[in-house]
């Protein structure tokens, strides 16, 4: 009776470890859980700050584009106009 004692207060102490090392192990992932949420919203903020980035780019390439062809309209314009001018 002693021995089965002996055995049972052992297999007790073993499970209170396992637990103890399980409610440590759910901690560290809780943890985790919370930093893979920032890094998710930082990652998103990123991805947001890095479309304005490539856009800019774009939006002055469009900027310049449009400039050019103002440029050339004014100067077809301004040559017809001359001409028309040139014919009164």
């Amino acid at each position: 009776m002693k021995d089965e004692k002996i055995e049972q207060d052992r297999r007790i102490t073993a499970l209170e470890e396992n637990v103890q090392q399980i409610n440590i192990l759910v901690v560290s992932i809780e943890k985790m859980e919370v930093n893979m949420e920032h890094m998710l919203e930082e990652q998103k903020r990123q991805g947001e700050r890095l479309e304005k980035l490539e856009a800019e780019p774009a939006e002055a390439n469009k900027q310049i584009k449009m400039a050019i062809i103002t440029t050339i309209v004014g100067l077809i314009v301004g040559f017809f106009g001359n001409a028309l001018l040139g014919l009164l």
